[in-house]
Order: structure tokens, then sequence, then C-alpha cells
């Protein structure tokens, strides 16, 4: 089991962890900024979203898609600022979360299904689809609160954690981008997938935010490796740096309103042997 390092401290909630040219891009949900960062730790606000920001991708010209929670849309960053890419209301039962989008500006966008810190009962969630001209459709049903997803190098397959139901799920994906053949991939009994990402031997990185760890694992489910987060959730993982091998975990005290206001989200990282492969 791996320690970590801080690179970054005092953040409210970061989630949503992309390498992309040469820095680690992050959402702070309940300060609202998107914000870059160097392997030094020197960070720069992209943009502030308003409805909270959480996934991130980009279009193949380099434009950021941000996915903005609690009013459900894909916002676009253009030289004016934020435009509405998509709207997600019409599939999105609860507040919209994590996002991969693929190599030709294809976005999967998931959703709580329901708002379960209240007492509502689970509610199984829809993934969207936004295609790179904005057109939404369902890509996917019945998935027990969607949260991070890869695609693998081949485009070939993409893999989601489904929180609640303790597994990463994978779905064939054919050039257009349709989602077949259900299955799951991995069964994470007792861990509760969050953020992940692919390595280069094809496992998956799998913040586990309750159980403190983020946790490598192989196809059918075996854990290959774990890095401890001590005391804290562990909410989203990115590899990264120069070389790919930099894993990059965001980390907090809690996921709520009370821990964002203490202030104790981090980005935390370790050195590992397999480097990122595939999207995000």
């Amino acid at each position: 089991m791996t320690g970590t390092e801080v690179l970054i401290d005092g953040l409210t909630f970061p989630e949503g962890p992309r390498w992309h040219d040469g820095r680690l891009w992050f959402s702070d949900f309940y300060s609202h900024r998107v914000i870059a960062a160097d392997a030094d730790g020197v960070a720069e606000t992209i943009v502030e979203v308003p409805g909270q920001p959480s996934g991130l991708g980009w279009l193949p010209d380099g434009r950021l898609l941000v996915v903005s929670m609690t009013d459900r849309k894909l916002m676009r960053l253009e030289a004016g600022g934020l435009v509405v890419h998509a709207g997600l209301s019409g599939i999105a039962t609860f507040h919209c979360n994590d996002m991969v989008v693929d190599s030709v500006g294809r976005a999967y966008v998931g959703n709580f299904g329901s708002d379960y810190s209240t007492g509502e009962p689970l509610q199984a969630a829809k993934l969207a689809r936004v295609d790179p001209d904005g057109r939404v459709s369902v890509a996917a049903e019945g998935l027990m609160f969607p949260n991070g997803a890869v695609i693998t190098p081949d485009g070939g397959t993409l893999i989601i954690g489904e929180t609640f139901a303790r597994c990463l799920t994978a779905f064939d994906r054919d050039a257009g981008g349709t989602l077949t053949n259900r299955r799951t991939w991995a069964d994470l009994d007792p861990h509760f997938p969050d953020g992940i990402c692919l390595d280069a031997e094809g496992a998956t990185w799998v913040a586990d935010p309750r159980g403190n760890a983020v946790v490598r694992v192989a196809e059918g489910g075996a854990i290959l490796q774990m890095v401890s987060t001590g005391d804290r959730g562990a909410f989203a993982c990115m590899l990264g740096g120069d070389d790919g091998r930099t894993l990059f975990i965001c980390t907090a005290a809690g996921s709520g309103e009370a821990a964002a206001a203490r202030r104790s989200g981090r980005i935390e990282f370790t050195r590992v042997d397999a480097p990122h492969a595939g999207w995000p």
C-alpha cells in the first residue's frame, strides 16, 4: 500500500481531474471554478461555472467542455465565455456529474439519478450522450449512479463506474458512439467507485471515497494495487505528468458543503509504473 504527497490544498472539493496540455485540470465544486495547475502546484482559474462544475473534456479543436451540475447542462468555453453546448434536463433526473469525451468530441455524461442525500430512494439513472454538434440522446439506462468513465485506446469499449452497484460496467462502442453489450467489467464490492482512469496495461484506477483509497483493478475484479489516502476520501483520480505515470488523486474530508467550508480538499499524487491510456 503506497502513500501520497500533497500538490495543492485548501480546495473546497476537487473533482474531474484531467491531464491536458501539460497541466492538471480539475473542478473545485463549491468555489465554482475550473482550475489548471502545473507539476509544481502553481494554479490558474480557467473559468467560473455558476451551476457548479464537474466533468471536463475537450472538443478536437481545443475548446473546453464542462458539466454544469445543478442546472443539468453541458457548457462550452468560447473566447467570450461559457455558452450552453447542450441541455441535459430531459435525461438527467438529478444533478449531472462526471463525463468522458472521446476523440471526436462526443461526450457521455452521468447524473446522480436522485437526491439520495435527503433520503429520497435511489433511482437508476440514464447516461446522456452529447454529439459534437450538441445533439442529445440516451446512451444507456438503468445505471446506479453512473460516475467516472473511460474509453479504451482503440475506442471500442466504454467502462463506467456504478457507484451504488459497486461495480465497473463495460459497453462495446461502435464507430458512431452507440453503446451495446452491457456487462460487468469488475465487481468491486466492498469498494464504491467514483472517478476512474485507465492505464496502458489495461487496468483501471478507481477512487473509493468510502474506503479512503485508490485501487488498481484488472478486468474481472482482481485488485492489483492500492494507494491509501489515510483519513480522507478519494473521490477521483487521473494519470498524467510528462510520462503519464503520476497518479493524481482528488481527496477531501467529505463531499458536502460542511466539509467544503473547512476547505479540506486536496490534490495528492504518487508515482506508478504503468502510464496513462485512452480517454480521458
